[in-house]
């Protein structure tokens, strides 16, 4: 979704996983709504590069403050993964387009009623929220916490369909195996969309739910899984999964959260792009505000691996002009009640300070050496009766695993020419709530 496809993790679970190792080799050691300009660079910073400036492996380091760790990483030719020779980031314009005017109506009339509270095993939760943004001004105390719940609960179109979502991966012998199938990602409660409940009839205690069926390769054709969130941010996700083979669908245990599945380096918890945890079980630490660049689709460029930079799979400069954006860096771990056995030791998020999206993630393991390099590349679109989003489902969402020389992308699409379905454009079919957002509807599929 943002929603990067989510291949069938839940399915993937039930039919068995694979846990990739961890190889040591080749390691070193006010406002957010109200669109706030970039902030001046301070004496001893680098200039920012300016529309019209090009980014190459000679001239990378003068602009290293604007990259994420992984990206300086991956310039620096740290490890396998590393930049293209030829690589270009063309420096466009900075072009914000901000929430809808219903959510930051919804941010104005509620967020003063928003409260945080502590739990008893140490982390904390919120009180009184009902839509727009809970923590429009972040501040201590937690103000990491408040960062991340924010970036939660952002703004996403609350019916999305996308055909086509795809997803491949590539080995340290440039294998690469694909696979695609059709998403639909429905928002139940906290809407803010014109002409739609704040919550839908029928499902007063569900946040959001996404629905996945695999289409290729055939020999899995048809698996299915559904995902549930709910609007009390301490319950568990409940996960299902539809197997062709038995024709119904099971649960899927929700402990199962590092699992790495079907040769991909995603875990359920990198879902919803580039957060899908919860938010109870996090220490998140607010580490300062940065500028960053980041590259926002105006079109989905085309399929793995033909108009990627290969073999890194780096964008191309015909995929658009990267914009320099001001966001908020925070890192997330869990708390020690449930950081045993977790697969990650912190979460490095780069989040944009006025959509709360996230572009740039560093994923570091349980003894906190750098594991994995993540971009986000957001596919702006339209929203019928409201106007161009950047974060919309859609997007590209990609995976450098720099420990096991293993890397993973999504595309939803995976081509421009497979449309994205917002709102009211999408098709009757998908409009089904009961077949799309309950574990019952699974039973329909193969009928």
């Amino acid at each position: 979704m943002h929603n990067r496809m989510i291949l069938a993790f839940a399915v993937f679970l039930c039919l068995g996983t694979r846990a990739w190792p961890l190889s040591q080799s080749g390691l070193s050691s006010a406002d957010a709504i109200a669109n706030q300009p970039a902030t001046a660079a301070s004496a001893d910073q680098t200039p920012a590069p300016v529309p019209g400036t090009v980014i190459t492996m000679r001239n990378w380091q003068q602009y290293r403050e604007y990259m994420s760790d992984g990206v300086q990483a991956l310039f620096a030719g740290k490890y396998f993964w590393k930049m293209p020779v030829d690589v270009q980031i063309n420096v466009g314009p900075t072009v914000i387009n901000p929430p809808p005017k219903n959510y930051i109506a919804a941010t104005e009339k509620y967020s003063g009623k928003v409260s945080f509270r502590d739990l008893p095993e140490g982390g904390l939760t919120m009180d009184g929220y009902r839509g727009g943004i809970p923590f429009p001004n972040p501040s201590d105390p937690h103000k990491g916490w408040k960062i991340l719940a924010n970036t939660y609960f952002r703004y996403m179109p609350h019916l999305t369909v996308i055909n086509h979502a795809g997803s491949c991966s590539i080995d340290r012998n440039r294998d690469i195996s694909c696979a695609g199938g059709d998403v639909v990602y429905r928002q139940l409660s906290f809407n803010t969309d014109p002409g739609v409940p704040a919550t839908m009839p029928g499902f007063g205690d569900e946040f959001w739910t996404q629905w996945y069926i695999v289409t290729e390769p055939e020999q899995m054709r048809y698996t299915a899984s559904l995902t549930i969130a709910y609007a009390d941010p301490q319950r568990p996700e409940d996960l299902y999964a539809f197997i062709p083979s038995l024709r119904r669908y099971q649960p899927v245990s929700s402990l199962a959260r590092c699992s790495q599945t079907a040769g991909m380096d995603f875990t359920p918890d990198d879902y919803r792009a580039g957060f899908d945890g919860n938010l109870t079980q996090l220490r998140v630490d607010y580490l300062g505000d940065r500028k960053v660049l980041a590259l926002i689709l105006s079109e989905m460029p085309g399929k793995y691996p033909n108009v990627y930079d290969m073999p890194l799979g780096w964008p191309k400069p015909s995929w658009g002009k990267w914009q320099l954006r001001d966001v908020y860096v925070v890192s997330a771990s869990k708390l020690p009640k449930y950081a045993r056995g977790y697969c990650y030791g912190k979460r490095v998020m780069y989040i944009d300070r006025s959509t709360f999206s996230t572009y740039w993630e560093d994923l570091y393991d349980a003894a906190m050496r750098p594991w994995k390099v993540v971009g986000l590349f957001l596919h702006a679109v339209d929203v019928p009766g409201i106007g161009a989003v950047d974060e919309s489902n859609s997007l590209i969402y990609a995976f450098w695993d720099i420990q096991n020389i293993h890397a993973s992308f999504l595309g939803d699409p995976t081509d421009k020419g497979y449309p994205v379905y917002i709102n009211e454009q999408v098709p009757n079919e998908y409009r089904d709530v009961q077949r799309y957002c309950t574990p019952a509807g699974l039973n329909l599929i193969m009928r």
